[in-house]
């Protein structure tokens, strides 16, 4: 530990020391994510034997976007300068939102830094699949990650004929996503339409109870914790003609990539029980 302590200390002053010095990465590196969306996608098109580890919201229940059994069977990190070194990977994939600390001090370790940022439509997480698979070695398993990602979109489109259902995904806070985003674009494509973008609210607004109450949706997608948020259940809700209320993973909301695929399926489900509701 006291190696380790002064080997990174060295490092971190811009005198990198032997130790640390990388040789050309292999054609399957070790790849450490730190970003819970990129380790949804390495657990799908990565060899686990190339994973040095992932973030520890992978590894939370409540948190986590992924097999939570899987990503318990490898280390969990908090995204700190020290793991990394621990952990010894060929390169770090993170999101786009990496301090400047902590970016210079990777580049001091000599350890690559892989940004992914935020996907605001199936195009730009199908591109991340892409990034990461090819960063992983395994441009054929993104591929056929992408390929099962369309269709589960074109297994929960709707018929060309049906009326976009007004759908409300309504979180912990009463905040509403906005247009621009993944979770917009998956209800574009499944046959809804998006309430709280009809009413003018941006991403991460905060939707008031009263203003559900006077201008109803058809849909209210619940994405939060009822128990923790006595809102989203409100029993003033049951009493409004039309609108049905459906729960709503939140964790379906934080991630693209295989995530799509879930949210295309419990979509498809939600509009499949609306319309047959409405029908009778």
């Amino acid at each position: 530990m006291i190696r380790l302590a002064a080997a990174l200390t060295l490092a971190l002053a811009g005198c990198s020391p032997p130790a640390l010095t990388r040789a050309p990465h292999p054609a399957h590196p070790a790849i450490l994510s730190i970003n819970p969306c990129s380790d949804a996608i390495l657990a799908a098109v990565a060899d686990r034997a190339q994973i040095a580890g992932l973030s520890a919201y992978s590894s939370d229940p409540a948190q986590s976007s992924m097999d939570v059994g899987y990503a318990r069977t490898l280390p969990a990190t908090r995204g700190t300068v020290e793991e990394a070194v621990l952990l010894h990977p060929d390169v770090v994939v993170a999101g786009g939102m990496v301090s400047p600390a902590t970016r210079a001090a990777l580049t001091r370790l000599g350890l690559p830094l892989a940004e992914t940022g935020i996907a605001h439509n199936v195009a730009e997480s199908e591109a991340q699949v892409m990034q990461l698979a090819r960063l992983a070695g395994h441009a054929d398993r993104g591929a056929q990650l992408n390929a099962a990602i369309e269709a589960s979109l074109a297994s929960a489109a709707p018929a060309r004929a049906a009326n976009p259902i007004r759908a409300l995904v309504w979180q912990s806070g009463g905040m509403v996503p906005g247009t621009g985003t993944l979770i917009a674009d998956l209800l574009a494509r499944t046959g809804f339409a998006s309430h709280s973008a009809a009413l003018g609210m941006r991403q991460a607004d905060v939707l008031p109870l009263e203003t559900v109450l006077a201008r109803p949706p058809q849909v209210i997608l619940a994405a939060g914790n009822a128990h923790s948020d006595p809102a989203l259940a409100h029993p003033v809700l049951a009493g409004l003609r039309g609108v049905k209320r459906y729960a709503f993973a939140p964790a379906l909301e934080w991630c693209g990539g295989p995530t799509i695929i879930r949210v295309a399926a419990r979509l498809a489900q939600i509009r499949a029980d609306y319309t047959r509701r409405a029908v009778r």
